[in-house]
């Protein structure tokens, strides 16, 4: 068994890969001055996935299944493979998102034992319905939890807003409702349809061997793989917002909202790394800390330091945000709005762009300190169709251009969704 070499230059990186038999892609990133070691199993599965078609028949599952799948994978006829990993010397962990569920440890000893660990309990379900019941009022009270916290209520408020069909705007977590139609038999169901080889990735980083990562995978996990499921994530989306306002009352001091600019998906590959790259870059020279805006906005008492922004993409929705709390979030959007619409006009500042695009490049960079990063963004771009590592060759060919078109084809008022959580006291 022999892995693919390859050596990233710019970044002073190299990973070594294989795609098994069964179809599991391996990513190992060596590090052989560092005592820790980190591993990170990851499925093409999140909360959108709701609706996929397995031996030929479509199928709807509740909302939360994958969020609910995350917790209970742990469980293992023996017990809780949590406990195992911990009595290793291991830190381990999961979550679940919109798109993806990873599994992971980080380890200073006994990475080989606590590998196999790790690949056996996510590859081999064991979920009864006594567990599953049980776990229904964990959750339950987990999601009752969200529904007080005003951040999580106002951001899925905005996803409502600019999207009619997709079902990134459905909580991750699910309903109360929802997660009680779970049974173990949906868990398995759900498990056979995702948690296959074939729509799954393993990354690692650490001082560890690549031709053993391969060879445990291979000795552990399913010597047979089967082609990702077919999804359906909804009607193709409307390129305009689906409400332009959604509002909420909640016991909260200030207003707290999230503006939302709802953008065409882009295609899998490295389309896909460029859009991240150039919608990153337009929410640091339009909103960053050291544009133009976010001081008039700042100086204005408009904005405190709660005020962040980003933009993300899935299957089917992609959009640029930003939020945090705001006396008058209205003045918020239309000075965004006159803002884009100057740098349509004008251009943005040169130096400003340079400035801006060198200070991204360098968080990026740094960024490959951590293992963690290294193992998530791996998988994360595998399952975008991109080599992760690569990033410095497209950062390098983004320009102003390419930014100042991505603000005036997004940041637009038939575009936008401003999400806002009222105090009680607001609302006459």
């Amino acid at each position: 068994m022999s892995m693919e070499e390859k050596r990233y230059d710019r970044v002073g990186e190299k990973l070594f890969h294989m795609v098994l038999d069964n179809g599991l892609s391996i990513y190992v990133a060596p590090k052989p001055d560092f005592q820790k070691s980190y591993a990170f199993f990851a499925t093409n599965y999140g909360g959108m996935d709701m609706r996929f078609r397995l031996d030929g028949k479509w199928l709807d599952t509740p909302a939360g299944v994958a969020h609910f799948l995350e917790h209970k994978t742990f469980d293992t006829e023996e017990g809780n493979a949590l406990q195992d990993l911990a009595a290793n010397g291991a830190s381990p962990n999961a979550f679940t998102s919109t798109s993806m569920t990873g599994y992971y440890f980080e380890s200073t000893e006994k990475f080989e034992e606590n590998l196999k660990i790790l690949l056996s309990f996510v590859s081999i379900p064991y979920y009864t319905q006594e567990s599953v019941d049980k776990e229904q009022g964990i959750i339950g009270q987990e999601i009752r939890m969200g529904d007080d916290e005003p951040d999580t209520q106002v951001f899925y408020g905005m996803l409502e807003g600019l999207y009619a069909h997709s079902p990134i705007q459905v909580n991750i977590a699910g309903t109360v409702d929802s997660i009680a139609q779970i049974t173990a038999d949906t868990l398995n169901l759900c498990h056979r349809a995702f948690y296959d080889p074939g729509n799954m990735v393993l990354c690692v980083a650490g001082d560890v061997d690549p031709e053993r990562v391969a060879a445990i995978a291979e000795e552990v996990l399913p010597k047979k793989g089967h082609p990702p499921v077919e999804r359906d994530h909804g009607e193709v989306e409307a390129p305009q917002a689906h409400k332009q306002t959604w509002e909420k009352v909640m016991a909260v001091a200030t207003p707290i909202f999230q503006l939302g600019f709802k953008d065409i998906p882009p295609e899998k590959g490295n389309e896909w790394l460029k859009w991240e790259l150039t919608g990153n870059l337009a929410c640091e020279v339009l909103l960053g800390s050291s544009s133009p805006l976010y001081a008039q906005l700042y100086n204005g008492g408009l904005i405190n330091e709660s005020f962040s922004y980003g933009c993300e993409a899935y299957l089917g929705a992609a959009f640029l945000c930003a939020g945090g709390e705001s006396r008058d979030p209205e003045a918020v959007r239309s000075a965004v709005l006159r803002e884009a619409e100057r740098i349509c006009g004008e251009g943005i500042d040169e130096g400003l762009f340079q400035r801006l695009k060198k200070a991204a490049y360098g968080c990026m960079v740094r960024d490959l300190n951590s293992f963690e990063n290294i193992c998530v963004n791996q998988a994360m771009a595998y399952f975008s169709g991109y080599e992760y590592l690569t990033f410095p060759q497209c950062f390098e060919a983004v320009t102003k251009a390419d930014v100042e078109e991505c603000i005036r084809r997004v940041v637009t008022k038939e575009r936008s969704t401003l999400a806002v959580v009222k105090p009680k006291e607001a609302i006459q």
